[in-house]
């Protein structure tokens, strides 16, 4: 079977050592898991800041690194398997156990358990935090390694949302960004996977992936759809609001707009053709 190279730690000089007989490399290494020290990493193609953004790492996540040179690391993800290069200094060796994650947009890390004091570092949705103890009186929680988070921002590691689409609602306006997934800026499948990660559900990055893997398909019926449902082209994805209403991030409004469905399929169409599949989780 082919393997998938966005998805495969593989490369001429160096791949993974759970490869070995699949893939041709000149070594075979084990990995060693790091952790997202910034608040938001970003994965690259090649190992350059003018390489093409494939996705982004948030704070807390794991990557697993096989080969570091020149201050780039390359690896992949634990959250997705993305492959691609991050840079180094963006990782920490030491891992630290989540208790915690952002379960708003945004929020900050501050240096003192007081909204005055300047926060140092922005952390995005799904940011996940390991907690040392909290301040019930500032209502501020101090994370390991230094630091202090609104406790109004933060839900237990398990925590999941009763209804993901909310997510992706409170992102719309924020502007379009081939690869992003942060709550600064996202693409299509940017949003659809940091949305459902909000209720715990396991999502692929791209959108070739995701039409492949998530829900059942249902039938071309578009009077039927709800909300939730996800409405799939070739190379794009948006999410139904409600029954007519369409929420997704896209280059021609160049950010996340909510549309009537028969608009977005008519403008789709002229240049990404038809609806490919219709799925529901």
């Amino acid at each position: 079977m082919k393997l998938d190279p966005r998805l495969t730690p593989a490369r001429g000089d160096v791949a993974a050592a759970h490869l070995k007989g699949q893939v041709e490399a000149e070594r075979f290494v084990e990995g060693v898991a790091h952790q997202v020290q910034d608040g938001v990493s970003a994965l690259r193609q090649t190992p350059s800041l003018s390489a093409r953004l494939e996705t982004q790492l948030i704070y807390g996540e794991i990557f697993t690194v096989y080969d570091v040179k020149s201050g780039w690391a390359w690896g992949q993800s634990a959250l997705d398997e993305y492959v691609g290069y991050v840079r180094a200094d963006s990782l920490s060796a030491s891992i630290k156990a989540p208790t915690l994650r952002v379960a708003s947009i945004r929020t900050a890390i501050f240096p003192e358990p007081s909204l005055k004091s300047q926060p140092h570092q922005i952390l995005s949705c799904n940011a996940k935090i390991a907690h040392e103890r909290f301040d019930e009186e500032a209502n501020f929680i101090a994370i390991i390694g230094g630091g202090w988070v609104p406790m109004a921002h933060l839900a237990p590691i398990g925590h999941r949302a009763t209804d993901w689409v909310t997510h992706a609602e409170c992102l719309i306006g924020a502007p379009y960004l081939w690869g992003g997934k942060d709550s600064i800026a996202v693409d299509c499948s940017g949003l659809v996977q940091s949305a459902l990660e909000t209720a715990g559900i396991f999502a692929l990055r791209d959108t070739d992936m995701q039409e492949a893997t998530l829900g059942v398909t249902i039938e071309a019926d578009l009077s039927a759809l709800r909300r939730g449902d996800l409405l799939f082209w070739d190379g794009h994805v948006g999410i139904m609001r409600d029954a007519e209403t369409l929420l997704h991030a896209n280059g021609h409004h160049m950010q996340v707009v909510s549309e009537p469905l028969g608009v977005a399929i008519a403008r789709i169409a002229e240049n990404g053709g038809p609806v490919t599949s219709l799925k529901r989780l």
